[in-house]
């Protein structure tokens, strides 16, 4: 077979990633078991793993990658680190006709380079391969607890961010005493399933969503909600899913009577700007409403719930919103909505969410690049090729010459 050599890029998006296509360990067994396979990583100062670890694994490292077919790393590349003519592996948050990417869209186009977007990574049923998505509910939930008892000087939790690992943030767990409140999660994938791991840990009760609008409860308790239970048919018909995902504007909203019910909302879910709102900002503004902390994972600006008004940062994860005004505001006072909105939550836990999602790509993508097996996954993926938009891609002509 013949030889194919990958780099790993060093982030360089501000601020700087910490998270890793593979790890160190990854690296060496990708090497072990392809033998037409050639490695090398950029060396970087703030990576969560160290290059002395790459170094300890006999992983090559080199600042130049100009003689790597494939590069990959986890964030969009700065325009000026492009290299022609490459295939490049990162979110690049394009597909969606971001603007603030449209430059690195032209530039990727500019030069020839194959840009494969992990989001876009999927089977032949459609299901994605590679995701962060169950470190965002994992680290989200967390910071949920984390701000509730920062409001009500319960508990103190250490920062996600701080904690080395998974383990020490379970361990942090142990402090959490959440009185009464009354939580709901929404959604149903790999978010709300890592948001869950968190509220379980906590020991705080699940309970059912009927059990949540009906029934008191001398402890703390969660409430996970799937569509049927936040929206319904404007037209009366019993919910089908496959319907809500092709038709999501023929749905209305039903989440009101769970939110009456709910000090605290972690929003886990998928959103079609289609899609009824569920928290608007004449329903925040009602005075109704008991929420005072929404942990927003899925962090939609703009979008379902009004409080999201602006995306947090790992280093300041909480802000206030007023529901009077609809204003931001500090958050954690009296009559105010708290929000967590965080839009990169796994980086708080980089080297646990990176050999997560390093082990999907060895499984599932590795074999696909290097020419092992052809499933059609990287071309499903690839937005640009040789200079041009590929033909999945095609609806991004007008988005990429700056028209829309």
């Amino acid at each position: 077979m013949q030889k194919i050599s990958l780099g790993i890029v060093r982030e360089t998006k501000i601020p700087p990633d910490k998270r890793v296509p593979f790890t160190p360990r990854q690296c060496r067994l990708l090497l072990e078991q392809y033998e037409h396979l050639e490695l090398l990583v950029q060396p970087s100062a703030y990576r969560c793993y160290s290059d002395d670890e790459y170094r300890a694994e006999g992983i090559r490292l080199s600042e130049d990658l100009s003689g790597c077919h494939i590069l990959m790393g986890v964030k969009e590349v700065k325009l000026s680190a492009l290299i022609d003519q490459k295939i490049y592996l990162f979110f690049s948050h394009t597909a969606k006709k971001q603007p603030y990417n449209r430059e690195l869209l032209q530039e990727v186009i500019r030069k020839g380079i194959q840009l494969v977007d992990y989001e876009y990574l999927t089977d032949e049923k459609g299901i994605r391969v590679v995701a962060f998505g169950r470190w965002a509910g994992v680290v989200g939930a967390y910071n949920g607890l984390r701000a509730y008892g920062l409001k009500s000087s319960a508990f103190k939790l250490k920062p996600a961010r701080d904690c080395f690992d998974l383990e020490e943030l379970l361990e942090e767990l142990k402090k959490v005493e959440m009185g009464k409140n009354r939580i709901l999660v929404t959604g149903g994938g790999r978010v709300a399933g890592g948001a869950l791991e968190i509220l379980e840990g906590a020991g705080i009760l699940q309970v059912e969503p009927e059990e949540f609008l009906s029934k008191d409860f001398k402890r703390a308790i969660f409430a996970r909600l799937d569509p049927w239970h936040y929206t319904r048919r404007k037209d009366g018909r019993d919910f089908d899913f496959e319907h809500f995902m092709k038709h999501p504007e023929l749905y209305e909203n039903s989440f009101l009577p769970y939110a009456a019910r709910c000090d605290t909302f972690i929003a886990s879910h998928f959103w079609d700007p289609a899609s009824p709102l569920m928290l608007s900002g004449d329903a925040l503004a009602g005075g109704e409403l008991p929420l005072s902390l929404v942990a927003d994972i899925s962090c939609d600006i703009d979008g379902p719930i009004a409080s999201t008004i602006r995306a947090s940062t790992i280093a300041s994860p909480f802000y206030g919103y007023d529901p009077a005004t609809g204003k931001e505001t500090a958050p954690f006072d009296n009559g105010v909505i708290t929000v967590m909105a965080v839009d990169n939550l796994p980086g708080e836990l980089p080297r646990d969410a990176s050999a997560d999602f390093g082990s999907a790509l060895m499984e599932q993508v590795i074999p696909e690049l290097l020419g092992v097996r052809d499933s059609g996954m990287v071309g499903r993926a690839s937005i640009a090729a040789a200079g041009k938009l590929t033909s999945r891609y095609k609806y991004l002509a007008d988005y990429l010459a700056g028209r829309e």
